[in-house]
């Protein structure tokens, strides 16, 4: 059990994920209390068509990704605000977009190669020294700015009107909040892949809502449950020659049946 250790793939796998499985619960209890958990979606596809212009300029795909994401995640709002988009209307635009644009960048790329299908599904196998680095500088950055305006945050997840009128600038941290949604997309993607970034966001967190405890109390089970499901994914996958991200959004799926099942039985 101990030789997965032995390699050192495997340990930067563990250390990108933990990081993300960190700040993901933390960006996702957010938007699934907002019910913004389709702009993860959006964003991680607009990742994609990031990772494609890296490939294609062989610069590092995570570096492109996020400037890629976080390009976007201020335009959709801009959209979102002027009220000439509707808000769902603006995601579904950039979602097929950024899709498009991902799909001729790779043909132009010559095709599908094995390093957008590690990307799509998530692999262990493509996180680099320098993404280590990437994602742990980013990944702090997103944690210090949840606690800097963490009552801002929740004040406006919970009652926007209200928030604006007691004074707080509900523009501004709408903004900040789809961008640390962006920055958290994009640092997953090289573990949990494309596709499947929005579910490690989402499903701990509704996960940890099936206990029926206190905010905080919510973020640390999120948690809890976001770690677990990275750690045994990596190993399971490492073990069974499986993907990645599909074997740990799979586990964090069977922990969210498990806390509804054990939700109704209390009932």
């Amino acid at each position: 059990m101990l030789d997965i250790f032995q390699y050192s793939f495997v340990l930067r796998g563990f250390e990108a994920g933990i990081i993300v499985a960190i700040i993901a619960p933390l960006i996702g209890i957010f938007l699934v209390l907002r019910r913004y958990s389709l702009i993860a979606d959006t964003l991680a596809h607009v990742s994609l068509a990031g990772i494609a212009v890296g490939l294609l300029l062989k610069i590092n795909p995570v570096v492109t990704a996020l400037v890629s994401s976080v390009f976007s995640s201020l335009i959709i709002e801009r959209l979102r605000i002027s009220k000439r988009v509707y808000g769902e209307s603006a995601l579904a635009i950039f979602l097929s977009g950024s899709l498009a644009v991902a799909v001729i960048l790779i043909s132009l790329a010559n095709g599908f190669s094995s390093n957008i299908m590690n990307y799509l599904f998530g692999s262990i196998v493509t996180v680099t020294q320098s993404d280590i680095y990437i994602i742990a500088g980013f990944g702090a950055l997103v944690v210090a700015l949840i606690f800097a305006f963490y009552k801002e945050l929740v004040f406006v997840s919970f009652d926007e009107e209200a928030a604006q009128v007691a004074g707080i600038p509900t523009r501004f941290i709408n903004s900040l909040l789809i961008v640390l949604a962006a920055l958290t997309v994009s640092l997953a993607i090289p573990i949990i892949g494309v596709l499947l970034i929005s579910a490690l966001m989402v499903i701990p967190v509704v996960s940890a809502l099936q206990f029926k405890k206190s905010f905080i109390a919510t973020i640390f089970i999120a948690d809890a449950i976001s770690i677990f499901s990275v750690v045994a994914g990596i190993i399971l996958s490492f073990y069974l020659n499986l993907s990645t991200g599909g074997t740990v959004v799979l586990i964090a799926i069977a922990i969210f049946i498990l806390s509804l099942l054990k939700n109704q039985k209390r009932g």
